[in-house]
């Protein structure tokens, strides 16, 4: 009983670096997964998105990023909210890689060909919860749309 109550008040034990971007990776794929499946109905054309941009941003291989989206699937599978992912976001990125994050949803959203409500509210909402501005948004929306 006593060591519980201590354990309330020691500093919790130091994250190693590795765990805390493996974490960070986790993080990004599963709001990449939302995104995917925010329209009910993940396509391959959003799975391949999804992999590419994972593939070019981690530097990772494809088997490395198959096993993350794996991960990350069951993560979000028991996800009771976005503040989880979010907030591990908003303490370690940048402001710019916070837009690169949403930059990378928009192109998982546009991978089939169109947008949908449900799409760009849950990217509305990432971007509101990590603190990026509305024309820096407006900007990633426009950008990614295909011509």
């Amino acid at each position: 009983m006593i060591n519980a109550l201590k354990s309330l008040f020691s500093a919790p034990p130091a994250e190693s670096p590795e765990a805390l971007e493996h974490r960070l990776r986790l993080a990004t794929a599963a709001l990449l997964i939302e995104t995917a499946r925010a329209d009910f109905y993940q396509d391959a054309e959003e799975e391949a998105a999804l992999e590419t941009l994972l593939c070019d941003s981690l530097a990772l291989s494809r088997t490395e990023i198959q096993e993350l989206v794996q991960q990350a699937s069951k993560r979000v599978d028991h996800a009771t909210s976005l503040y989880e992912f979010t907030r591990l976001i908003n303490d370690h990125y940048s402001p710019a890689q916070k837009l690169q994050l949403i930059d990378a949803m928009w192109r998982v959203a546009y991978a089939d060909g169109r947008l949908d409500k449900y799409e760009e509210h849950l990217i509305r909402q990432v971007a509101e919860l990590t603190y990026v501005p509305h024309p820096d948004y407006i900007r990633s929306k426009l950008g990614a749309k295909p011509d």
